[in-house]
């Protein structure tokens, strides 16, 4: 199941959860509405054949592993800063998490920001254009596979962006709400 809430508008802290109050929850079919697929991958023992049969479903035919804390990422600090910037990419972001948790943050149709916590087990898929971010939480800590299709696009083009491409074609299949998706729970 998913967790995912409204951000609080003015967030003190990245790393904390940042609920306001009231919370107000978001669903799978809420995300997937804006191009948010989520998937649980429940037989953890298993994933290895799990995420294969998804890649091989989608068309993911590269992957590598990250692990994002201070021992084991290169100027952490600097890094996680970069992550938390408002972003898109021309690509799919597509991650699944091995180990630990963070937050990936996505702006709906009315530009208000959704964060979702993910943690192991949970497969996360953001399309190319969605203006987001990224940022560990207060455990500093998680391990993700990520998927891609072709040769790895490593390149953030930071908000503005309105003009690029992808922007202009994510705008135009999720943003006007001119399709509705079904969500996706499992594998």
């Amino acid at each position: 199941m998913v967790s995912a809430w409204f951000l609080d508008r003015s967030p003190a802290d990245q790393k904390l959860p940042n609920k306001p109050s009231p919370t107000v929850h978001v669903g799978v079919n809420e995300l997937a509405k804006f191009g948010v697929d989520y998937y649980k991958i429940t037989n953890t023992a298993n994933f290895d054949e799990e995420l294969n049969e998804f890649r091989q479903k989608h068309g993911y035919d590269y992957s590598d592993e990250i692990t994002i804390n201070k021992e084991k990422l290169p100027n952490y600090d600097d890094k996680v800063k970069m992550f938390y910037e408002e972003h898109i990419h021309t690509d799919d972001e597509v991650r699944y998490v091995v180990e630990g948790s963070g937050y990936f943050d996505v702006r709906n149709a009315n530009d208000e920001w959704i964060r979702i916590l993910v943690e192991s087990g949970d497969l996360l898929v953001l399309p190319a254009g969605i203006y987001h971010r990224f940022t560990v939480d207060t455990n500093d800590y998680i391990k993700v596979v990520r998927l891609f299709k072709g040769v790895p696009v490593w390149t953030a083009h930071n908000r503005p962006a309105e003009e690029m491409d992808a922007r202009l074609k994510y705008v135009q299949k999720y943003a006007e709400g001119q399709q509705t998706r079904s969500a996706q729970v499992s594998l």
